[in-house]
């Protein structure tokens, strides 16, 4: 198996609103290919989808009990400079999101902070100076 991920799928609970937040809050663009009932976004090095929670599960094969605390994952955005941080949690905020841990000074040398979007999901924005990014827009980490 070679070492990727192609997509990541969101499940949530309202997908009009959940395309707004992201495609009008966040300025990220929406691929053609979607329609009603899923929204793709070609993102540096992936794809994000969102699909209405209760498909996702019975596509998944598994009950849609939706854990209202934390769901053991975060997605995370690095971005290239420090004041980077701020800027986007405060773009989430006005989009609808929620800051979950304001813009700090982090253990191992960097600033970060966590949003929930709409659906709960967390998302850290991070600024690392140890990692570099690719000219294409990926992000860099040593062997």
């Amino acid at each position: 198996m070679e070492p990727r991920i192609s997509i990541i799928t969101l499940g949530v609970k309202d997908l009009p609103r959940a395309r707004h937040f992201y495609e009008q809050g966040l300025g990220w663009s929406v691929s053609s290919v979607s329609n009603e009932n899923i929204v793709f976004m070609k993102i540096v090095g992936t794809i994000l989808a969102l699909y209405p929670a209760e498909y996702l599960a019975e596509d998944a094969d598994v009950e849609n009990n939706p854990n209202q605390g934390f769901r053991q994952f975060t997605l995370a955005h690095n971005v290239r400079e420090r004041h980077q941080v701020a800027e986007i949690l405060q773009q989430a905020v006005k989009a609808g999101g929620k800051i979950t841990k304001s813009a700090q000074d982090t253990a191992w040398g960097g600033y970060s902070g966590y949003f929930a979007d709409p659906d709960g999901y967390l998302w850290e924005v991070a600024w690392n100076p140890h990692f570099q990014f690719n000219p294409e827009g990926t992000l860099s980490i040593p062997n």
